[in-house]
């Protein structure tokens, strides 16, 4: 019977308060984030990550001093193992985040030591982006270097059965909570990425487009009314367009309320808690929208977990293995409808 390691990875966070500067250093220091030559991205993070600490360690302390991703991430693990009990194959969930601990070394560790015959490496970002799913392989790949793993990769799923389905039953939720009659409008909001980036060829934009399509073509809504917009942008270069906070001001001035759905976060965390949740719920209320509700993240819900089960034993079977992705090479899964 064959033995396969799922390793689920994540971007991380910190889990004191203590944590949050070396947290940001971790991710400031990373080539594929600060896009500079390696003697400056040193200096920078380090200034950025003492610049930044304090208003971070303020976000945490209204989330109670910590980021919930790594628990998140272990109750999904706990999930994707179950829905995967039942296989011939013996799989076992490992967890891996990209900025803090577990670091990929640590489960590299984890999973040499339990002797797969194959690996499995699965994002909790469903849509790729060099800045994420990437920046982890890169890493992931150093690590396990000399270990002689049989390692095949998911590099993105953003129109899953099951996490479609999921998205669009929080929605449906949402909707059947407001008013009797009130008009309202659809604000899918992801992370945001420079502008740079997708100019430079990385899929992301396009892959957030084709899972909202995908969500909006299960909805089938009588209204379409649904906007895409980007929120989290740090420091002052372009970044995707439209904002958030800009939709949010203009659902004011058109008397919508807002049913705003965190289509690129799969598991709660300060860009949900606070700035969804908080910030841009206080925005709402000084815009006169009439209605805030916000969509909670598929989290470990059954449809999206059975999805994921089933992207395992797909990828299992007929993955690529031994190469990281690569968004520049055609045959990359991760490029497939791209404009």
């Amino acid at each position: 019977m064959s033995r396969i390691a799922v390793v689920l990875f994540n971007l991380g966070g910190p889990d004191t308060l203590d944590a949050v500067r070396p947290f940001l250093g971790n991710l400031f220091s990373d080539p594929m984030i600060l896009r500079v030559p390696w003697f400056l991205r040193r200096a920078l993070a380090t200034a950025i990550s003492w610049k930044r600490a304090p208003m971070a360690r303020g976000i945490y302390e209204k989330i109670g001093g910590r980021s919930p991703i790594l628990l998140e991430t272990r109750k999904q693990a706990v999930a994707l193992q179950d829905a995967l009990s039942e296989d011939e194959a013996t799989y076992r969930v490992f967890v891996a985040m990209r900025y803090w601990h577990p670091f990929a070394e640590e489960a590299v560790t984890d999973v040499v030591r339990w002797k797969p015959d194959r690996v499995l490496l699965l994002p909790l970002y469903p849509q790729f982006s060099t800045a994420t799913t990437e920046s982890f392989l890169r890493v992931w790949m150093q690590a396990a270097h000399g270990t002689n793993l049989d390692t095949r990769f998911v590099c993105c799923w953003p129109e899953l059965d099951g996490f479609v389905r999921s998205v669009a039953s929080g929605i449906e939720n949402a909707i059947s909570r407001l008013p009797a009659g009130i008009r309202f409008r659809l604000l899918f909001s992801a992370h945001g990425l420079p502008q740079k980036f997708v100019d430079g060829g990385d899929p992301y934009e396009t892959q957030i487009r084709r899972s909202v399509d995908a969500v909006m073509e299960r909805l089938s809504l009588r209204s379409s009314d649904y906007v895409i917009c980007y929120q989290s942008r740090v420091g002052r270069m372009e970044w995707l367009r439209p904002y958030t906070e800009d939709e949010i001001r203009r659902a004011g001035a058109e008397s919508l309320a807002l049913i705003v759905v965190p289509i690129a976060f799969v598991s709660e965390h300060s860009e949900t808690l606070v700035e969804l949740d908080m910030d841009y719920a206080e925005l709402a209320v000084a815009s006169g929208v009439p209605g805030y509700a916000r969509v909670p993240a598929v989290g470990d819900d059954r449809d999206f977990i059975a999805g994921l089960a089933e992207l395992v034993r797909r990828t299992d079977s007929t993955g690529p293995a031994g190469r990281a992705c690569n968004p520049a090479l055609s045959g990359c899964p991760c490029r497939g409808k791209v404009d």
